[in-house]
């Protein structure tokens, strides 16, 4: 204690002239306008930053939640497009049904594993059949298509990617509607093959490749990507190199797309070939 008083005794004078300026800074913004509007001014800008720092911070950790309700909003627009696109094309429709037009539906999922290096990569989804997926149900992200389930348990699901050799699907050219087979090649994983369109099909580099809606799982215009190259193939056909729209190593959040009337299809189009 005693030499708690002695550090105090040779250091008064300072703690003494600490207190007297303190108290005149505190008499000049009280009796100054100015001074009391610069000092206002000043505190609002440390203040300010302050909060901005920590805003951005709280922001920062909380962009995987936002990333989340954002896949979420899309998934509902995604349906309630779909809806209002299926009614607006069916002109005759009396019945008031809030599904009866509709053809396509969206669930959202997680891809809790990717691959992209082997020959036949797969994706893992954190939905399964509890959650309405089933086997062969198209899957896409926000920049094009992705794969098709393959495997179905009670809350996983397993995708064909479309970096896998057995991976085909019809494809065509968006501006003049010349369709044919995409496919991967093993090589490039930003890259993939477009065979069997015409060489009187007037294409050019940066034209867009989209589902052509002739399967019963994608729905048509859904983006592949654009052509990159292409070289005359067999005298009679392009093959054509196309450039991936979405990047398969930085995939998060899906869509999988369910088509309503694909079992009215297949059962109409199997009786063709008894």
């Amino acid at each position: 204690m005693r030499s708690l008083f002695d550090f105090l005794l040779r250091i008064h004078f300072l703690v003494l002239f600490i207190l007297m300026e303190v108290l005149s800074i505190i008499l000049l913004v009280n009796n100054n306008n100015f001074q009391q509007a610069a000092l206002v001014n000043f505190s609002r800008q440390i203040s300010g930053r302050y909060y901005t720092r920590a805003a951005n911070l709280k922001q920062y950790f909380s962009l995987a939640e936002q990333n989340r309700k954002l896949a979420e909003e899309n998934t509902q627009l995604l349906n309630a497009l779909e809806l209002k696109y299926k009614t607006d094309r069916t002109i005759t429709q009396i019945i008031n049904d809030t599904i009866y037009n509709k053809q396509y539906t969206y669930i959202l999922a997680q891809i809790i594993n990717n691959s992209v290096n082997n020959r036949h990569n797969y994706l893992t989804l954190n939905k399964g059949y509890l959650q309405g997926i089933k086997p062969e149900m198209a899957v896409i992200s926000q920049d094009g298509v992705i794969g098709i389930v393959k495997g179905v348990s009670k809350n996983y699901s397993t995708v064909l990617s479309m970096l896998n050799l057995d991976y085909k699907i019809s494809a065509k050219i968006k501006k003049n509607q010349y369709f044919g087979s995409l496919s991967w090649d093993g090589d490039d994983y930003r890259t993939v093959i477009l065979n069997e369109i015409p060489l009187h099909a007037d294409i050019l580099v940066g034209d867009s490749i989209v589902t052509s809606g002739y399967s019963s799982i994608y729905p048509e215009g859904i983006m592949i990507g654009t052509i990159l190259d292409f070289e005359e193939k067999g005298g009679s056909f392009y093959e054509i190199r196309v450039s991936l729209s979405a990047d398969f190593k930085k995939l998060y959040h899906v869509y999988i797309v369910g088509n309503i009337m694909r079992e009215e299809r297949l059962s109409l189009e199997e009786k063709l070939e008894e």
